[in-house]
């Protein structure tokens, strides 16, 4: 079996099962830890609008920070759009879920998500560049952190190879592109990937605790 027959097939199969079966475990983990129970009266009600003014609060920094913070956030916006472009706008994806979900609907132009994709990679760059260089954020930063940044950028740059034609057959491209995608979907479940599972779980949660004990918020 060669490469890209093993990408379609096998690969492709497996990456997505242990892509759900270890999101569906990490969650279920989560949801069923053991809580104490809470006896205090709740001081306002109505935990749900907390959890949903907190999400959308904390979409954005705060004034306070906002002159640090404001550029990686609005950099780290433009990777993740950039990422629902590619994934759900490109023509061939599109036929891939269809294909898997029978789910279909309008592509965008493909001049659009090229250009797209070209953003996503550079904000991609400056996301690791600031990294690397900030001192906090190096000090913090473990393997994890950086090996998650590279599955991340694989299926953007060798999509963007696979579409250009460059550096190799486009039978071998688009074969490293269906790889790295799907050393994506393995990886996500166990890594920091996973924050794009949890993060608006965990701020809801947040919010909703903070409105029962009364917080502002």
């Amino acid at each position: 079996m060669d490469m890209l027959a093993f990408a379609r097939g096998p690969g492709l199969h497996w990456s997505l099962t242990i892509l759900f079966v270890g999101v569906f475990w990490r969650l279920t983990g989560i949801l069923l830890l053991r809580r104490s129970p809470d006896y205090s009266v709740a001081r306002i009600s109505g935990w749900w609008t907390g959890a949903l003014r907190l999400i959308a609060l904390r979409s954005w920094p705060r004034r306070e920070f906002s002159a640090t913070t404001s550029f990686p956030t609005l950099i780290g916006y433009l990777f993740h759009i950039g990422l629902a472009v590619i994934v759900f706008g490109l023509q061939q994806h599109i036929l891939l879920i269809r294909s898997l979900t029978g789910l279909s609907w309008p592509n965008l132009p493909s001049g659009l998500v090229n250009l797209t994709a070209g953003v996503t990679a550079a904000s991609m760059l400056a996301l690791l560049i600031r990294r690397m260089t900030n001192p906090v954020l190096r000090l913090l930063s473990n393997f994890d952190d950086y090996f998650s940044w590279l599955v991340a950028f694989l299926p953007v740059a060798t999509g963007m190879l696979a579409v250009a034609h460059l550096g190799a057959r486009y039978e071998t491209l688009l074969a490293l592109h269906m790889l790295s995608a799907e050393l994506l979907f393995v990886w996500f479940p166990f890594g920091k990937l996973m924050h794009a599972s949890l993060i608006f779980l965990s701020r809801g949660t947040s919010g909703a605790l903070l409105t029962r004990k009364g917080a502002a918020i």
